[in-house]
């Protein structure tokens, strides 16, 4: 199946809702979380003229505004750290088994493959559904199985739940249930107008994070 025959289906079920996943089970329904920061609700199926290789999202979603603790223990402005920088935002745990380690594992391989210069430029950012389990140091040893050898590090956050909680609502995510196993797949990409006009899930390739970096970086 071609990336965008991926990406319509993906956006026909985030249109429905059903932008939940549970890591090592099947998908599950979720209906869609009230308070989204981002305009005009769910996103829309999309029309013959895709332009992204991920998933387009014709009602972007705002750039976030939530503060976390970051894997120094510091608060982490998520809006004022990554405000105008190409940035990734995704939302998972670290014990899970499949759908996270190869979103990130995606996410290092598209760096990779970019300009250097946009390596440089891109914010990955990974929050935590499960902040019982996920401290800053384990994200921090988590993610560095992801991004060791990359210009910037990944950032890990957490903090307690109703903080994840809030951070969730205010990406337009649908919050994560089952102690943060069952949570979005999506992985938002904001870009320089601090908003995401894209975003992947698991039927995406890091192939498709690539292009889509370097079409968000240059236009």
């Amino acid at each position: 199946m071609s990336s965008h025959r991926r990406s319509r289906t993906a956006a026909l079920a985030l249109a429905a809702g059903l932008a939940v996943a549970g890591c090592g089970g099947a998908a599950a329904d979720e209906g869609t979380a009230a308070g989204h920061d981002h305009s005009g609700g769910a996103a829309v199926v999309e029309g013959p003229e895709d332009r992204f290789a991920g998933i387009d999202l014709p009602d972007p979603y705002q750039r976030p505004s939530f503060t976390l603790t970051d894997g120094a223990g510091q608060p982490y402005d998520f809006r004022a750290a990554t405000a105008g920088r190409p940035t990734l935002l995704f939302f998972g745990y670290t014990n899970c088994p499949d759908i996270c380690p190869t979103t990130m594992a995606d996410v290092a391989v598209a760096l990779r493959g970019v300009d250097p210069a946009l390596a440089e430029q891109v914010q990955v950012v990974f929050v935590t559904t499960d902040p019982a389990t996920d401290t800053p140091e384990v994200l921090g040893g988590y993610l560095d199985r992801f991004d060791a050898d990359l210009p910037v590090p990944f950032t890990g956050l957490t903090g307690d739940q109703r903080a994840i909680d809030q951070a969730q609502l205010a990406a337009g995510v649908p919050l994560a249930e089952d102690q943060g196993r069952l949570h979005s797949s999506l992985l938002l990409l904001y870009g320089a107008d601090d908003q995401a006009h894209v975003a992947f899930d698991a039927g995406n390739t890091s192939r498709d994070i690539a292009a889509d970096l370097t079409q968000v970086a240059g236009g």
